[in-house]
Order: C-alpha cells, then structure tokens, then sequence
C-alpha cells in the first residue's frame, strides 16, 4: 500500500495545485460565492464517501423541524434524472438517489430536493422555507453556506490522510479551516478523554471553530416492509449482512460484539443491484442491510425477509446540549436579523 501511494503522490501534487488554486479564487472573490437570505447549513467532508453525513442530516432535522421549516438540499448521487427535482416518498432511487429518498421517507413533512446546481435549487427554495441543510456541499464554493460542519470518520482522519489520488481527500487539509464545527463521526463509544484532548491540541483549530465527537447509535429494533422485530430475533439465527455503502466495518463490528452468526455480502457504495444479483439474494432465508441498501433493495425483494437495522449520531462526553445550542442559535439568529 505504501509503494501504491508513493506511486501516485505525484498526480496528488497536480490534483492539490489545481484545488488550491480554485480556493484562492474563491477566497478572494476572484470567483463568486453566492449567498442567500435564510440560513444554509452545509454538512460535508474533505474525504470521500462513509463519514455519516445522513444521520447527521437527520439529527439536524429532529434538532430544527419543531421550530422552523426545513428543506434538505441534495445533488442525488446515483441518479439517472438531471435537474431540480422534489422528492416524493413513493420517488425511486434511480430517479433522485438513496439518501435523499431516505431522508424523505423517515421524514415526510419535510421538503427534500435533489438538484446538481445549487444556487438553482436555493433560489427556488428562499423564499418557501425557514432553513435549508445542505448535504455534501463542503467543496460547493459557488454557494456561501451561513455554517458549515466538517465531518471526519475517526479511523480515516483528515489530518492523517493525503490527498486523491494517493489518498482520499478531495482537497487540502486547510480546507478544514472553513468549516464552523469539525465532528469527528464514528468514535468508539468509550473513547479516553484524554484522547479526545490529544486530538484537539494536534488540529490547532482556528479561534471560531468548535470540536465535537460521535459514535453511531444502533437501534434495537429491525424494519422490514412491513413488521418491526427486535433485534434479539436474529440470536441463534443465521442470516446475511448486505451492504453497500462506503464503510459498512462498524456496522460489522456491531454485529460481530454479538456473537450473531451471520455472512456479509459487501457492494460498493451506491451500488445499484442488478437482477442476477438479485436472484442471488432471493435465495437466502434472511437478509440484513442497511437502511440506505434498504431503499434500493426493498423494491425487488418485498415479498422476502428483509430487515434494516436503523441507526442514529449520538454524541459523546455529554457535549450534544453544546451541539445543539450552537445550532440553534446560529439560526435564531439570522431568522431575527432577518
């Protein structure tokens, strides 16, 4: 692996003079960043793919629906439409991807959209909703979000990666340094304060920005089309794990703490099923996946026995009351400008 990436370090380098150079004109308003009268929450990354940007999305939501109206702004990676579209519950993953349709199903009171360009989408959205969340808009510099929230996987760090091709950054670590909070995602659940500390000196972040730490919260239930069980139904039962997502090892790791009896079938992220794969999956008894493979996969297996084991961010150190504040108010306090 080390040899792989020294192989590829100098297409970094290329990759990093073009990104750097794009920023600057960003920076200094040499390119225009456009912004708009409601509060735009970003949630992105500076890596690719798995660092849990729908549960944070959704713990957004549950934070702010009770109080404003919320729309989620997606591109819908994975979609074979183009454009501005609103998605429906009944909507399919082809037309305006999983996670937004996710979204959309676990919250329908709530406006979710789909639209490459974002600027379109915003100027559609202004003047109809209260706060829009933005979903993977970090590296999206044509749109000036009111807030930004940087999420890093805390076995994939940012500060520890390189960039694309030889790692899996999209761009500088400096990038960091736009974001408003940075949310180390998917921390074990009984990390060490003093690592936590550790890793707060090792950033050296700028004055304005805030530090939190997650884990993922699993849930004890399993859904399924159209029953709910307990988790526990899965003991002393054999079953297969189907994924498709960027880093389904948690999920693993979780499942193996319990001693279940089970073989992963593992997809790449997004990955769209296809019918000889299908037939494959229709064979076994008992198929858990996860909710984002749920969307995709529940379509053509609604008469077998699927199940999605649901999942949440929960913070940790007793710092989700800061979390929550802080958003709160930077939202209160654009409305009240306003």
């Amino acid at each position: 692996m080390q040899i792989f990436r020294a192989a590829l370090f100098p297409f970094s380098i290329i990759y990093d003079g073009v990104t750097r150079v794009r920023n600057y004109l960003y920076d200094n308003d040499y390119l225009k960043s456009e912004s708009y009268p409601l509060p735009v929450l970003c949630v992105g990354n500076l890596s690719v793919g798995g660092t849990g940007k729908s549960p944070m999305i959704a713990y957004l939501l549950i934070l702010l629906q009770k109080d404003y109206t919320v729309a989620v702004l997606s591109r819908g990676y994975g979609r074979k439409t183009k454009g501005f579209l609103v998605v429906e519950v009944d909507a399919s993953s082809a037309e305006v991807g999983d996670e937004p349709l996710q979204l959309k199903r676990n919250f329908p009171a709530i406006t979710v959209v789909v639209c490459e360009d974002r600027r379109t989408a915003l100027e559609r959205l202004k003047s109809k909703v209260d706060v829009v969340l933005m979903d993977d808009g970090f590296q999206h510099r044509k749109v000036k979000p009111t807030f930004s929230i940087l999420l890093s996987a805390f076995d994939a760090r940012y500060d520890n990666d390189f960039l694309l091709p030889a790692g899996n950054l999209r761009e500088s670590r400096n990038g960091a340094d736009r974001a408003s909070m940075i949310v180390f995602t998917k921390c074990p659940p009984k990390l060490p304060y003093a690592a936590l500390q550790k890793i707060q000196y090792d950033l050296k972040l700028q004055e304005h920005q805030k530090l939190f730490f997650t884990t993922i919260g699993y849930s004890s239930q399993l859904i399924g089309v159209s029953e709910t069980i307990s988790i526990d139904y899965l003991k002393d039962k054999q079953f297969t794990l189907v994924t498709g997502i960027a880093k389904p090892e948690p999920l693993v790791q979780f499942l193996t703490d319990h001693n279940f009896n089970f073989t992963h079938k593992k997809f790449a992220d997004h990955h769209e099923f296809t019918d000889r794969e299908i037939a494959v999956l229709k064979k076994e008894e008992l198929l858990i996946t996860t909710e984002k493979d749920f969307v995709r996969l529940a379509p053509k297996l609604s008469k077998f026995a699927l199940y999605y084991l649901p999942i949440k961010t929960q913070f940790l150190n007793f710092n989700a009351p800061l979390f929550d504040e802080k958003i709160r108010e930077v939202v209160a306090a654009f409305k009240k400008a306003d």
